[in-house]
């Protein structure tokens, strides 16, 4: 059962659990446990909430005991968290987008390029640039990769999961949009990325198309799953208050794309819809290079919780939204698994087991409007029993009562203080 709470103590809980992970305490003693002749190299892949955190935390607890490698494509990172405000002209994708200067400031060394291949028995990566790279541990923080069905090209029907250019094209096509036409988006099957994204989505798209633009558009949402996965309270009030059409248990099958079309199944039935402005969020996975590697079992990468250490290859970390431990998909706990596995992974190098009793926090907040937010949070523990990580006894993943102009406030404190522990 989940529990409703609204006051300030749970609220100002969010952003103290924010740090909540590591033991961090003892981390920074670690680094000087290592001899200086035999440096240990830790390489980072991907900059995003838990690469960037886990680069970020190993470099700072490890001190000049352990040199550290980050590795992303891009010289920024789009937060897709708060990029749906960007839908309605709130926020911009440039405000949203993240350098990795404090970073190198703090000794990481950065590598603009992308890992092509990982010998696990050498213990070596190859970057698309021609370097070849030895590391201690290798620690993957890839993100997303999607399945896409028959017919769905991005360039024309955006899914704008990756925040960034994909955002901004769904918000040209959003702009565009005139009296009484039709707006559908599509929810993948769980798990996928930031389970209330969808949603808010929706409710910020409706309110902005219909209240702030009076365009007295149709809204449309089809959803995969049997009902709305997170906050049915608060989201379902909301679809109703704004005449979203809501269907359940309509999963894609076909898009499409040049004439907006999206076929989906419904209860065994199937069925096409049109649209003016079609978004279609496909079925996800963990990144690419988990597959090219054979770290994943499924669509996911099987790893242990104490350290995130792969269970099917030794020396490497799978951390973020390719891990398949069960807990959820977002920025927050990425930020939150990242530390736990920094902790672990100083405490391996200097041959000293991890943290047996890890606790990681989800928190998200999410706008349903240009003035009112929601939230949930949940925290989780290892059960030692099982060896998966679990929702502490007695936290039913606690969320707002209704969205609120406070919350919508807090949102931004949240969302700042995440940011300012990933990224500076």
């Amino acid at each position: 059962m989940k529990t409703s709470l609204d006051s300030k103590f749970s609220r100002r809980n969010l952003f103290k659990l924010l740090g909540v992970g590591a033991t961090a305490a003892l981390a920074p003693s670690l680094a000087m446990r290592t001899e200086a002749a035999t440096i240990p190299h830790v390489i980072v892949v991907g900059g995003g909430f838990a690469g960037s955190t886990a680069a970020k935390y190993v470099k700072q607890w490890g001190g000049q005991g352990v040199e550290v490698t980050l590795i992303e494509p891009n010289s920024s990172y789009v937060s897709p968290i708060l990029s749906n405000l960007v839908l309605n002209g709130q926020r911009t994708t440039a405000g949203l987008s993240f350098g990795y200067q404090a970073q190198q400031n703090r000794g990481v060394n950065m590598i603009n390029s992308s890992v092509t291949a990982i010998n696990k028995s050498a213990q070596t990566v190859t970057l698309a640039n021609g370097q070849t790279l030895s590391y201690s541990r290798l620690v993957l923080a890839p993100g997303i990769d999607f399945d896409y069905v028959a017919g769905h090209d991005p360039s024309l029907v955006p899914h704008a999961w990756q925040a960034g250019t994909q955002t901004n094209l769904l918000k040209a096509q959003l702009d565009a949009m005139s009296s009484g036409q039709h707006f559908v988006m599509t929810i993948p099957a769980a798990p996928y990325r930031c389970p209330p994204g969808p949603y808010e989505r929706a409710c910020v798209v409706a309110d902005a198309l219909n209240n702030a633009r009076g365009l007295g558009a149709t809204v449309t949402v089809l959803d995969a799953n049997p009902g709305i996965t997170v906050e049915a309270d608060s989201f379902g009030a909301r679809f109703e208050m704004y005449g979203i059409n809501y269907i359940p248990n309509a999963v894609v099958t076909a898009v499409d794309s040049t004439n907006r079309i999206v076929t989906y199944q419904e209860n065994g039935v199937t069925k096409s819809i049109d649209a003016d402005v079609l978004n279609v969020i496909p079925n996800q996975k963990a990144g690419k290079i988990i597959f090219d590697a054979g770290l994943n079992s499924g669509n996911w990468a099987p790893v242990n919780p104490l350290s995130y250490e792969s269970t099917l290859a030794s020396n490497i970390h799978i951390i973020g939204d390719s891990q398949g431990t069960g807990q959820p998909k977002a920025g927050h706990i990425g930020n939150s698994e990242a530390k736990v596995c920094a902790d672990a992974v100083l405490r391996l190098l200097n041959n000293l087991a991890p943290d047996p009793a890890p606790k990681t926090n989800s928190a998200c907040y999410s706008p349903v409007s240009r003035t009112e937010a929601t939230w949930l949070t949940a925290l989780y523990e290892y059960n030692s029993t099982t060896r998966q990580m679990q929702l502490v006894a007695g936290n039913n993943y606690p969320y707002a009562s209704a969205p609120s102009t406070r919350n919508y406030g807090d949102m931004f404190d949240w969302a700042g203080n995440l940011f300012n522990d990933t990224f500076s």
